[in-house]
């Protein structure tokens, strides 16, 4: 193995271990799985030492992989950090940013930052992580994580980017055979739009005093997805109670109207934070946190209290 491409085979390495196959770290690197088997055989060659134990069914790492696997993570990043570090000197700004959010958030306001950031730096590339498992900046080599709510003691530095609150809402024509209802009681007696695969992830116990489905009330529509809720919103399948960055924008236009019960405490406002793992942040960090902070605006661009 050539000692200039060690870096190399320490990628191809981390992307096994985090895929847990060398199918998944081939297809994450638009390569054949033969090609990485045999630069995982040369790494191991080179050390002395098998990095992973391998059945039919199962890769797992031995002693000597997990140990090669925190330093490996931990030289990555300092290389990605140097390498950009040095290239902002000259004025450039190069190199793949990794980021990871909430599949609607990345859609509505991460992508169209970073469709502005590629073209005015052609040599800067992007991968967008959207999900909404809690992913671990350090584990896998992300560069900025956002997250919303409370955060978790950590060794995580985080940016507050805006906060969320929750808004009740409905497109007008849900009410044109019906009164909009002014208390939770009559709230309750609508078709509501709820989340799946969870307890009360919405909220709903704030507005009505208990989770949809409480005393045999059923959802009119329930979906895992943001965007699929508020689409439904849209289509008037029921009354929604949603972040107001997902719904914000169509209450302001007028596409969606707010629902304001009687005596309703105001939904507890949360933060959105960008959580990165070095105290430091590089010059591209920092140059993607101060456009996502201008293109999200102070107060948010979609809040519903302008």
């Amino acid at each position: 193995m050539q000692s200039e491409r060690f870096a190399e085979f320490l990628g191809i390495f981390v992307d096994v271990a985090r895929e847990g196959s060398f199918s998944g770290a081939a297809r994450r690197r638009g390569m054949q799985p033969s090609s990485v088997s045999r630069q995982i055989d040369m790494l191991e060659s080179q050390l002395g030492t098998p990095l992973f134990l391998r059945s039919t069914r199962l890769l797992t790492l031995t002693d000597a992989g997990e140990a090669l696997l925190v330093r490996a993570r931990r030289i990555l990043d300092e290389l990605a950090d140097a390498h950009q570090e040095i290239a902002s000197i000259g004025g450039d700004i190069a190199g793949v940013f990794r980021l990871a959010c909430y599949p609607t958030f990345g859609k509505r306001y991460v992508i169209p930052v970073m469709t502005a950031l590629s073209a005015r730096y052609p040599a800067l590339r992007f991968e967008l992580d959207l999900t909404e498992r809690l992913a671990d900046p350090v584990a896998e080599r992300l560069d900025l994580v956002i997250r919303i709510g409370e955060l978790a003691d950590s060794t995580l530095i985080a940016t507050r980017l805006a906060t969320q609150k929750r808004v009740l809402c409905a497109h007008p024509s849900f009410f044109d055979a019906r009164a909009v209802p002014t208390t939770p009681d009559e709230l309750a007696q609508f078709c509501l739009i709820d989340k799946m695969h969870g307890a009360d992830l919405l909220c709903w116990t704030e507005v009505l005093g208990h989770p949809v489905g409480h005393a045999g009330q059923r959802a009119g529509f329930a979906c895992d997805d943001f965007e699929a809720m508020r689409l439904a919103a849209l289509a008037g399948m029921g009354v929604a109670y949603l972040p107001d960055w997902v719904v914000g924008p169509d209450i302001n236009d007028g596409t969606l109207i707010q629902v304001a019960l009687e005596k309703m405490r105001p939904s507890m406002e949360v933060g959105i934070f960008a959580l990165r793992a070095l105290a430091k942040p590089s010059a591209t960090v920092r140059l993607v946190l101060d456009h996502l902070k201008e293109a999200i605006g102070s107060p948010p661009m979609w809040s519903t209290d302008r």
